[in-house]
């Protein structure tokens, strides 16, 4: 079951079980014929692709559809930076509608992984984790960005599975050199999210997130989830 989350310069005083909300609906309503989601597939996944790279052919598509509750689908973009690219596709919808327009306007959500992309998912292997991982927290910020304006420079605090510590995390505005993520004419955001170490989200909460990524790009690890590092705080 999907968490709430705990976002900062939000307000928060009714966290809310997002699954259960999306979940209960029974009926999602066809509001575009099939030939506007083809159309608007193939110039959204173009415009990825300006940004983030040559896509895998192969899609990571959930059991559980994320309009009715489920997770998102996992699009993988290995031919950009090192590493792995993760984007949503989900959030966007052919009329340029979706979650609560931030600064960026309306967005898609990315992630990243410095491990090199594994076709196979049946295997379990580093890369099959932390995909399954990124894929979690993807979901979970999916389905509160329609219920809170979330912003660029933003923290964010999920809580773990039981017995685990909470997911912290870090959101940013994705233009590398400049690019800028379209549908065709239509100009969107890309809203990078980070997971970092505890104290890198303390130190971010308190000197602000610009701070923390300048740090993070300093020792090369910005703009990656991966946690097998030291915190750059310490």
């Amino acid at each position: 079951m999907l968490a709430a989350i705990s976002c900062s310069n939000q307000n928060n005083q009714n966290n809310m079980n997002i699954f259960k909300k999306i979940f209960g609906k029974k009926d999602v309503k066809q509001e575009f014929s099939q030939e506007e989601y083809d159309n608007d597939y193939e110039l959204k996944m173009a415009g990825l692709e300006f940004v983030l790279g040559k896509s895998d052919n192969l899609v990571g598509h959930a059991i559980i559809p994320f309009e009715i509750g489920g997770a998102v689908d996992m699009y993988y973009f290995p031919n950009g930076i090192k590493g792995t690219g993760f984007a949503t596709m989900e959030l966007l919808k052919p009329d340029g509608t979706g979650s609560i327009p931030n600064k960026l306007g309306t967005y898609e959500l990315v992630a990243f992984t410095k491990l090199n992309y594994v076709q196979d998912s049946e295997e379990t292997n580093p890369f099959n984790l932390i995909e399954r991982h990124i894929c979690g927290i993807l979901t979970n910020i999916g389905f509160y960005s329609f219920e809170a304006k979330l912003e660029p420079l933003e923290t964010c605090e999920i809580p773990g599975k039981e017995g685990q510590p909470n997911i912290c995390l870090i959101l940013d505005e994705y233009k590398p050199d400049g690019k800028e993520f379209k549908i065709g004419n239509r100009k969107h955001g890309l809203l990078l999210v980070m997971e970092v170490h505890r104290d890198e989200m303390e130190f971010a909460m308190s000197n602000g997130t610009k701070k923390l990524i300048e740090k993070l790009k300093e020792a090369g690890y910005y703009p990656y989830s991966d946690l097998d590092r030291k915190s750059v705080v310490e």
